[in-house]
């Protein structure tokens, strides 16, 4: 009997040990260092992200959010979290493009990754049809130690600003044109504009300037953030540069395999929740600041010339072949939205007609009013 007792006795100072060390073990801090303003919209639904895994969690994992170049710059943002000089990272897979070129199809994959994928099937493929386990693989042909999430999907963004009207192609390669860093950029140099590519922050001193003459950013509601409104007023909402567009969150590898279970899946739970918590809080957003750029700034939309899609489409898709033939992980990628594709975008793209010839006519009755 007095050993029985001996043992339970025994066991319940381990069981409180471990409920000690557990309790020590569970208050994680992660610094999250983003590439752009703290006051972006991008940073308010990382907030929503971090706020959530916090609840998840009972407050055992808490974040801060750092503004670009707080610890280290911009471009060296993720190697920063692959060495643990900050624990986690906020930005655009597509700006790691020259660490693998794979980067880019899960950043910002050009004209759709030349496949009609738009950024809700995106996110079909990257849940259902592999993405997900080919981005956990992109880390480890970068060398990073990183655990990626993807979190925000957008898209497609707009074509861009512009002083005055474009009819053509012909006028497009007039002008000096901001363009994303990478593959999307690199496209319009293939189609003859002059592509010039730079920071958020830069684009409009160069356009108050006369650096450039024209420029993309994203959509209404960033873009009339940074003022473009103040200086241009000629926008063009449809694009095919980046039809979609991620922005992910990046923790050190070391720091997530210290996580307990319960905490490595509210961080997942709380990304994939990211996913279209992004897309209807941008819809609505959007929505808010184009109906302010056109009724109280005087911004003039227009519709893309016609002859860009076809240009952009093809040059894209040349860009794309040209990497798969030359990168056995880029193909590997490519293949696998390529086969995604076949299947989901016939009916995906069909449905969509019907959304958009439907929001199509209650937007003219609302010109007409």
């Amino acid at each position: 009997m007095r050993s029985r007792k001996l043992l339970v006795l025994c066991g319940v100072i381990l069981g409180m040990t471990m409920l000690v060390d557990g309790a020590e073990a569970a208050k994680v801090k992660i610094r999250i260092q983003s590439v752009i303003p703290a006051t972006a919209d991008e940073v308010t639904m990382l907030k929503d992200f971090t706020d959530n895994v916090t609840a998840l969690t009972d407050g055992e994992v808490k974040f801060e959010i750092l503004p670009a170049g707080a610890i280290v710059g911009v471009q060296q943002t993720l190697e920063a979290v692959d060495k643990g000089l900050v624990e986690g990272g906020f930005a655009w897979t597509h700006y790691w493009s020259g660490y693998h070129p794979a980067a880019m199809l899960f950043g910002s994959p050009v004209a759709g990754a030349g496949l009609g994928i738009d950024n809700i099937a995106f996110v079909s493929w990257f849940l259902y049809g592999g993405g997900k386990q080919l981005y956990d693989q992109l880390w480890k042909e970068m060398g990073m130690n990183v655990k990626g999430f993807m979190l925000q999907p957008v898209g497609p963004e707009a074509l861009g600003w512009f002083k005055q009207p474009i009819n053509s192609m012909a006028d497009f390669r007039k002008l000096r044109f901001r363009t994303p860093p990478g593959i999307p950029g690199q496209t319009y140099k293939d189609i003859g504009i002059a592509a010039v590519s730079m920071g958020g922050a830069e684009i409009l001193p160069a356009l108050e300037k006369g650096v450039i003459d024209a420029a993309e950013w994203c959509c209404p509601k960033p873009d009339m953030v940074y003022g473009f409104q103040k200086v241009l007023k000629h926008y063009y909402l449809q694009g095919l540069h980046q039809v979609v567009v991620n922005a992910d969150v990046y923790i050190n590898g070391d720091v997530w395999k210290k996580l307990t279970p319960h905490q490595q899946k509210s961080i997942e739970v709380a990304a994939d929740a990211s996913l279209m918590r992004t897309v209807a809080y941008r819809i609505y957003e959007n929505g808010k600041a184009l109906k302010e750029l056109t009724e109280k700034d005087g911004v003039i939309l227009h519709d893309t010339p016609p002859d860009y899609f076809a240009e952009y489409m093809n040059a894209a898709r040349k860009t794309l072949e040209k990497n798969a033939a030359e990168n056995a992980f880029f193909k590997k990628v490519w293949e696998s939205q390529r086969d995604f594709a076949a299947l989901a975008v016939p009916y995906w793209s069909q449905a969509q007609t019907s959304n958009a010839a439907l929001g199509t006519a209650y937007a003219k009755q609302l010109q007409k009013k």
